[in-house]
């Protein structure tokens, strides 16, 4: 067995610092070290989306990266966005069109959704289709999803393209 290492970094805001085994996925040592409860751990295989984490302001699956990789950088978490703000629209929409459903998937579909709002031209529910393509919804048919994620592009001033592909 390998000894643990010091892993320094920010974490929804916060200085953090812990001891890592290296064979640990970040998604298993944020949840054990800091107690986190949204990003989970699912398909185990970066399929699913579940473990959807923000690192240096980019969408990861966190059971494909290691907590040791974690070191030196800017970590996001559903609890982060929450915290500050970031999604409360977002998740209101996603309760008001009861997007949620078994709420195992959630934390991973409300961090994808925001990464589309951030990085979206123009309001396409074929293009909002395809980046929550590579998260597994098991509940909501993905309709009450897009729907949520497309009330919250106009409310945030995106225009329609005329697409609905």
């Amino acid at each position: 067995m390998m000894e643990p290492m010091m892993v320094r970094f920010r974490l929804n805001g916060e200085e953090v610092s812990a001891p890592v085994e290296p064979r640990v996925h970040a998604v298993d040592f944020l949840r054990e070290a800091f107690e986190l409860s949204s990003p989970r751990a699912g398909c185990e295989h970066g399929v699913c989306g579940a473990c959807t984490l923000r690192v240096d302001g980019a969408v990861v699956r966190g059971c494909l990266m290691l907590g040791v990789q974690l070191h030196g950088t800017v970590v996001e978490t559903l609890e982060g966005l929450t915290a500050s703000g970031e999604i409360a629209d977002l998740q209101q929409a996603f309760h008001e069109r009861n997007a949620t459903q078994c709420g195992f998937c959630t934390a991973g579909m409300l961090m994808v959704s925001q990464d589309w709002l951030r990085c979206a031209q123009s309001c396409d529910r074929g293009a909002i289709r395809e980046h929550l393509s590579g998260n597994y919804c098991r509940c909501t048919g993905y309709e009450a999803i897009v729907d949520a994620v497309e009330k919250v592009a106009h409310a945030r001033g995106l225009q329609d393209t005329g697409s609905d592909a």
